[in-house]
């Protein structure tokens, strides 16, 4: 995620790196290229070209302008339904670790000791699986998830499709081992289970956004007809605007080209892209949080923008 707390006229004129124009440019050059062809032969040559009326790509650019904003709406929805998971996933793994700090206590002749073990090693099981449900979602197999897990453990999730939903059961299994031991009364387990449950349905939010893409018949009818458009442009406006008809289709071009590429880098927005959620800054915050909850000293720093790009 780009981070920027002023853009400066300077910034909005010279801005390249993290931009979207950093994708588009060899097509919005190639069209302007091809439009200063057509304004060459049309006006330097005296030489006439098919030229079209304004009418036609005036219509057809309010269409594709409402096209185009529909598809970017679309994927600035998925894009805020993905900000919206984590942030429940935030509040909820604080939850837990409060729950289990309110729940989780020693009967009378226990050594509170061992229950205070208990609850530190759930709470890193629990820093875990959001470590694995992050590289779940970029592809990145287990992650750093190991660093929490015994080496059983490790070996229960390393064969498994879905890492995380291991770990919760993993999680499960030590609810319950603490349940039967006392250390959970019968009225508080159920409080615990539903945050179980609560994960689950975050992580399963969020597998329904990465893996149900666009349609990808309009994406491509989208693509289509920007190309199409921004290559016809020249021919429509050249005999209006003469001279400026490369700078006109370069503005154009650049506004609907951003547009789509906007929608295309945002439709999945927990890749590792500038645009993207920044899920290990979210992780950090979390395992920071879960930590200091339980009174850990070593403790990670805070994750930092790179080049105003927080990932």
């Amino acid at each position: 995620m780009i981070l920027k707390s002023h853009i400066g006229l300077v910034q909005i004129f010279f801005s390249f790196r993290s931009s979207i124009l950093n994708k588009i440019w060899p097509r919005v050059l190639g069209m302007m290229a091809f439009s200063g062809v057509v304004t060459y032969f049309e006006l330097g040559l005296d030489q006439p070209v098919y030229t079209l009326t304004t009418i036609p790509f005036s219509l057809i650019g309010v269409a594709l302008g409402i096209f185009l904003g529909f598809r970017t709406n679309a994927s600035y929805a998925r894009f805020w339904e993905g900000r919206q998971l984590w942030g429940r996933m935030v509040n909820v793994t604080r939850t837990f670790t409060r729950q289990l700090e309110l729940y989780l206590v020693p009967p009378a002749g226990v050594n509170p000791a061992l229950v205070s073990e208990c609850r530190r090693e759930i709470v890193l099981r629990t820093i875990a699986y959001v470590e694995s449900f992050r590289a779940l979602l970029r592809d990145e197999g287990t992650g750093a998830a190991g660093d929490r897990l015994d080496p059983e453990e490790l070996a229960r999730i390393a064969t498994r499709r879905n890492p995380p939903n291991a770990v919760l059961e993993i999680l499960a299994d030590r609810l319950r081992l603490a349940w039967q031991k006392g250390w959970i009364h019968d009225y508080h387990l159920p409080a615990l289970d539903a945050s179980l449950t609560e994960m689950t349905s975050i992580q399963g939010g969020c597998e329904r956004i990465k893996g149900t893409p666009v349609p990808f018949s309009y994406s491509l009818l989208i693509h289509r007809i920007t190309a199409f458009y921004c290559l016809l442009l020249p021919l429509g406006i050249v005999d209006s605007v003469r001279l400026a008809t490369p700078l006109v289709t370069f503005l154009i071009c650049y506004a609907f080209f951003g547009l789509d590429a906007i929608g295309d880098e945002i439709e999945n927005p927990f890749e590792r892209e500038p645009n993207d959620l920044p899920l290990d800054s979210l992780t950090r915050n979390i395992e920071i949080d879960l930590l200091q909850m339980i009174g850990e000293s070593n403790v990670p720093p805070t994750l930092v923008p790179v080049d105003d790009v927080l990932t």
